[in-house]
């Protein structure tokens, strides 16, 4: 990299950050102010190009674990069939429907060029929507559905897109072949996303540094990423797998490492996130200067077509997929028809599809795939993206219900997790035998603490040992809050696996108790 590209970029990275700065000041959607911002300035700049081996190699792996690493196992597994027909059937079906209607209106363009451009355009990139969502109040079922679609949508899009290249290249579509090449993938993708899921949970065991463990699961996802896509498996499912193993297991790693953890992919997430977004409206100039040999009527027609057709089919597939199983199980419960209209209208892409079509081989009408993949892009963010908090309030889904059970359930939590901490400090009391009056000090103060949790002077003493090499106060204090921490951390593990608790609140619970663990530290 010269001087000046460096440069370039590093303006890119400031000044990208500094409109998402802005959005979050003013509260706006952060994505959608940085992509209206990147076409505003894009004619006013040289040009900046969009690396696609950048974004699928080093941007998609991160930000795919840590969406990963931060969802609930046990949520996406109750969401499991509509996550699959989004995932898989929709993207598909968005292939199928996309590439027959631009055929149509682009009759020498090849078929499996159309169908190329079907699979680009069909997986939706649910950030915006998410963080649109959670701002709103959104029901937790249906953002794990628009979770969990993003995050294996890619894998299927970016198979149905090889095969469709290859066929547009050499000459054939084989379905099978395809559906050979996509099952292959998935299955290799999910072995080596458990073999390493375990090995790291191995190594993790054995480390006990937050610090390590913080700076190696910064290599995971591209760990997970390159060895599953050097054997031609999905890196996607890969770094997927991995991240939703671990994170389910991060009740079983340190309190530092929590809390580091949290800090160290909230800023990931940030950067790339912005950075990403403002380069989907950079390449405004690139894109539309490729445009050749077309009428400008002919360009807006087709571009506002595929975007309808785009749209429209989610709608159709979503409603379908809802109703269609009760003509056959009359017991199957249909979602309420708003959550439906939401999940259809969070279909904003992203630079996944972005970056596949500018890897695009030398075929006929190439420039004319990619103008209509940024403008679908475009289009998608803004229109959909700015309508969707307004359509969120309009239909009045909300997650007002689930709120007031977590509270509930939070509440019992802490109740079960006091019991059980008290019980432990019953118990490491009287194996201590006989109890002085510094003892029964510490112990009442602990009781306290259970009750109140806040900081006391107790914690904020130092010292391990006195000149008599007697405990000190302040170290048989933390010694036992620690031990009764321990055993409250069990209560609410055991509650979020027995369904009583979500992971959610378990997070936050487990943060408090995290944060507490860490003023005990010296």
């Amino acid at each position: 990299m010269n001087p000046t590209t460096g440069l370039q970029m590093l303006l890119l990275a400031g000044g990208a950050i500094a409109v998402a700065a802005v959005a979050r000041r003013k509260d706006w959607p952060a994505p959608l102010l940085l992509v209206a911002a990147g076409l505003l300035v894009s004619p006013l700049m040289p040009p900046v190009a969009l690396d696609p081996e950048l974004v699928l190699f080093v941007f998609l792996p991160p930000l795919l674990y840590s969406a990963a690493f931060d969802s609930s196992y046990l949520r996406l597994r109750d969401v499991r069939r509509p996550v699959a027909l989004l995932s898989v059937g929709l993207v598909l079906f968005t292939t199928a429907v996309v590439g027959l209607v631009v055929h149509l209106m682009l009759p020498n363009l090849p078929l499996a060029a159309a169908f190329a451009l079907g699979a680009i355009i069909a997986p939706p990139d649910a950030v915006a929507a998410v963080a649109v969502g959670r701002k709103l109040g959104l029901p937790r079922r249906t953002l794990t559905i628009l979770i969990g679609e993003s995050l294996f949508n890619d894998a299927t899009a970016l198979t149905a897109y090889r095969v469709a290249i290859g066929a547009a290249v050499g000459g054939s579509i084989d379905l099978w072949e395809g559906a050979r090449e996509f099952l292959v993938a998935a299955a290799g993708g999910v072995a080596i996303g458990l073999a390493l899921a375990f090995a790291f949970a191995w190594l993790f065991r054995h480390t006990r540094d937050s610090l390590v463990e913080n700076t190696l699961m910064l290599l995971i996802p591209f760990a997970a990423y390159l060895a599953a896509e050097s054997v031609h498996a999905s890196g996607v499912i890969s770094v997927v797998i991995v991240g939703l193993y671990l994170g389910n297991q991060m009740h079983l790693r340190g309190f530092g490492t929590r809390l580091v953890s949290d800090s160290v992919w909230k800023v990931s997430d940030f950067f790339l996130e912005t950075i990403v977004f403002a380069l989907i409206g950079l390449q405004l100039v690139t894109v539309v200067g490729g445009i050749v040999g077309y009428k400008p009527w002919e360009v807006v027609l087709y571009a506002v077509v595929v975007f309808l057709v785009t749209v429209g089919v989610r709608f159709v597939w979503v409603f379908a997929a809802s109703y269609m199983p009760r003509l056959f199980n009359r017991s199957h419960v249909v979602p309420p028809p708003q959550q439906l209209v939401v999940v259809s209208w969070a279909g904003m892409r992203g630079v996944v599809s972005l970056a596949a079509a500018f890897i695009i081989p030398d075929i006929p009408d190439r420039e004319m795939l990619l103008f209509l993949t940024f403008t679908t892009v475009i289009a998608t963010l803004l229109v959909q993206g700015l309508t969707f908090p307004a359509l969120i309030r309009r239909l009045g889904v909300s997650s007002e219900q689930e709120r007031y059970e977590d509270k509930l359930a939070e509440a019992s939590a802490q109740q079960a997790a006091l019991e059980a901490g008290l019980a432990e400090l019953e118990r490491l009391a009287s194996q201590d035998g006989e109890s002085d009056e510094i003892r029964r000090q510490v112990i009442e103060q602990l009781k306290e603490k259970s009750w109140r949790r806040s900081l006391t002077a107790w914690e904020r003493l130092g010292g391990g040992t006195g000149q008599d090499g007697a405990e000190t106060p302040s170290s048989l204090y933390s010694r036992l809050r620690r031990d009764m921490l321990q055993a409250e951390r069990q209560v609410f593990v055991r509650l979020r696996d027995e369904r009583r608790l979500d992971d959610e609140v378990l997070r936050e619970m487990m943060a408090q108790l995290d944060f507490e663990e860490a003023m005990l530290e010296r």
